[in-house]
């Protein structure tokens, strides 16, 4: 049986995090170790984690990182600094259920037997709930109107579809990763480089609850609320065009000589849309496939871009 490494990232935490921990000790799949990298938080995060330190010596460990790097390279450099040949990333105020170790677990294995020795990542659906864990949608995917088929990389250069407090990687993903000067988000990151060098999984049923309050980074976004947001920024919505773009030209620079010709080409095509001429930056998508999930969201990159 493998032992799991969990990595959590905490800033100020101290409202949910004990409902998170306790939650991953009550999953069925015991043979984890817990890694908590403190971000800088000021309340009384880090109280908590020695609480639970000295309650489960052998099981959570506590770091505090020499200076704030923001949740997105917090979780990179800790996979990075991870041993063991599984790693799942986890939010501070979040809960999971009961099986989701077990379940992704499971996942990750059917996925290596299929595709051994890649860099794998398996990600699952999750419950969003409010503040005190009522069930608001009982689908983030089905709620986000994100397609999980299209994870392979033209699509994902475009669009996101991983969330990264239900993703497990395996150690050849942790082996191949590079850590970037900007990137948009670190599930985004692992997404394409599984994408580029090995391969994605999805796991459909909900393995977390996902909880949405004032504090969240990320949070689940209907398709209403979408459309509403972004004909409403329009501005906004092209300058992260332009971050989505820079994600790439740094994926491009960090791996090229281990890319494919036809990978290479595409990762360049889509760093440098924003150098070409409307009609061909039009062109261009539409030939690689640089898309979103659904008509509504290509109609809103077909106009941004």
């Amino acid at each position: 049986m493998s032992t799991i490494g969990i990595i959590m990232a905490t800033y100020n935490g101290e409202k949910y995090l004990t409902e998170q921990i306790e939650s991953i000790l009550s999953n069925t799949y015991t043979n984890w170790k817990l890694s908590i990298y403190d971000d800088g938080s000021t309340d009384s995060t880090l109280s908590i984690i020695a609480d639970y330190e000295k309650r489960y010596p052998d099981k959570i460990k506590g770091y505090q990182n020499p200076k704030n790097l923001g949740v997105k390279l917090n979780f990179l450099h800790a996979l990075k600094n991870s041993n063991e040949d599984y790693v799942m990333c986890c939010d501070q105020d979040d809960v999971w259920l009961p099986e989701k170790i077990q379940l992704t677990y499971q996942k990750m294995l059917e996925l290596e037997k299929k595709y051994p020795n890649k860099p794998n990542t398996v990600y699952t659906d999750a419950k969003i709930v409010d503040e005190n864990l009522n069930v608001m949608q009982s689908s983030f995917y089905k709620t986000s109107n994100l397609d999980v088929r299209k994870v392979d990389l033209p699509h994902l250069l475009m669009e996101n579809k991983l969330l990264g407090c239900t993703i497990m990687v395996n150690k050849e993903v942790i082996t191949k990763l590079e850590i970037p000067q900007n990137l948009r988000m670190h599930d985004w990151w692992i997404g394409l480089l599984s994408a580029c060098f090995g391969n994605i999984a999805f796991l459909k049923q909900p393995t977390i609850l996902y909880r949405q309050h004032a504090a969240n980074v990320i949070g689940g976004q209907g398709k209403l609320a979408y459309l509403t947001n972004r004909i409403s920024s329009l501005n906004k919505q092209k300058n992260v065009i332009k971050d989505t773009e820079e994600q790439a030209e740094q994926f491009y620079k960090l791996y090229k000589n281990s890319l494919s010709e036809n990978q290479r080409n595409m990762i360049k095509q889509f760093a440098r849309l924003h150098k070409e001429n409307w009609m061909k930056r039009r062109y261009i998508a539409i030939k690689y496939g640089f898309l979103k999930t659904g008509i509504i969201r290509n109609i809103g990159v077909l106009l941004i871009l």
